[in-house]
């Protein structure tokens, strides 16, 4: 176990030696049914993975499924902060991320013990984060929303109920324009969705004149404007799969694309060009989860996520009042 514990701390995964001659889709589905374990997968995991997943899905859909799992183990493809809310609402169950260092820009950018001062500048107001933060930070918050329902959570509430709106300054933007609620922002990004090229957009526009533009709405205004859609990952899925158009231009990471392509075989799915020559729209936090580690991680029920009882009690009422008032809308 000790030398486990030295790889997990400096480099955030097992790295032990794989026979490369072993099917390790073949190996992962028998550790599965072995140990009573469901891998959910994000949308922007690789595809592979993508593909060896029980379910498939965006924050809220994650955050459900953790929820109802009568497996014994979670193994959670994504990055620290689900593995983190599947665990809060599993506490009995073991979580295993495959990569201790898949992170989150978005997270990193709202510190807890920063956003606890903020909140005290604000004391009549109620705080609402986004589902893409700690689990620390939910502790701090009264209300946890997603891409998905973020603009209904803040409708649900009184008028004159005051509201600290964080950790994603675009999210919360694009909800104070949807429901005209005058939101305190915290100003934090997601380094994927902040990378996206105006210019670039336009040039691809004009080349597939008869594509539609859909994206997320934790892109900046300035991209969300001239699109022809926004929604969360889910959302832009189902609008793919139910537009007439042919072509898509797709701002977000780019992992969502292939479950795009295999709903849509016979359309056309362009990632949005980001503003440099790099492949910034995919998220490299996303993508340090491997099927090697993932079947290592199955292997040895390592990594795994744990958090102290006081911090799942607390952060666990703004999870359930959040899943109270998406359930009331059908969500």
């Amino acid at each position: 176990m000790e030398n486990y514990t030295e790889q997990l701390t400096s480099k955030g995964y097992i790295d032990e030696a794989i026979d490369p001659r072993m099917d390790l889709v073949q190996e992962i589905n028998r550790l599965k049914k072995e140990k009573n374990a469901v891998i959910l997968a994000h949308y922007y995991q690789d595809s592979e993975i993508q593909d060896i997943a029980d379910y498939i899905g965006d924050s809220l859909g994650l955050s459900q499924e953790a929820a109802k799992t009568d497996a014994s183990i979670i193994v959670f493809a994504g990055v620290h902060f689900m593995a983190e809310t599947a665990k809060i609402l599993s506490p009995t169950k073991k979580v295993l991320l495959p990569d201790l260092k898949a992170g989150c820009s978005l997270s990193d950018s709202c510190p807890p013990h920063l956003f606890a001062k903020f909140r005290e500048q604000y004391p009549n107001h109620l705080a609402i984060t986004y589902v893409n933060c700690t689990a620390e930070l939910k502790a701090l918050s009264d209300i946890v929303c997603t891409s998905s329902n973020a603009v209904q959570i803040v409708d649900s509430l009184p008028k004159d109920q005051k509201i600290i709106f964080g950790p994603d300054k675009n999210l919360g933007d694009y909800v104070k324009r949807k429901t005209g609620r005058d939101l305190v922002l915290w100003n934090g990004a997601c380094m994927v969705h902040e990378i996206f090229s105006q210019e670039k957009i336009d040039r691809l526009r004009s080349q597939y004149p008869d594509a539609k533009f859909i994206a997320h709405p934790e892109c900046e205004e300035h991209i969300l404007r001239e699109a022809d859609y926004i929604g969360s990952t889910t959302g832009l899925l189902k609008y793919t799969i139910n537009d007439r158009a042919n072509t898509f231009i797709v701002a977000t990471e780019s992992g969502i694309i292939h479950q795009m392509q295999k709903a849509n075989p016979q359309k056309v799915f362009i990632p949005a060009p980001p503003n440099n020559a790099c492949a910034c729209n995919d998220c490299p936090h996303m993508k340090l989860n491997t099927l090697e580690k993932l079947y290592n991680a199955m292997r040895f029920e390592l990594p795994e996520i744990d958090l102290p009882l006081e911090v799942i009690n607390r952060a666990r009422k703004p999870i359930e009042r959040m899943l109270a008032i998406s359930a009331q809308f059908g969500l």
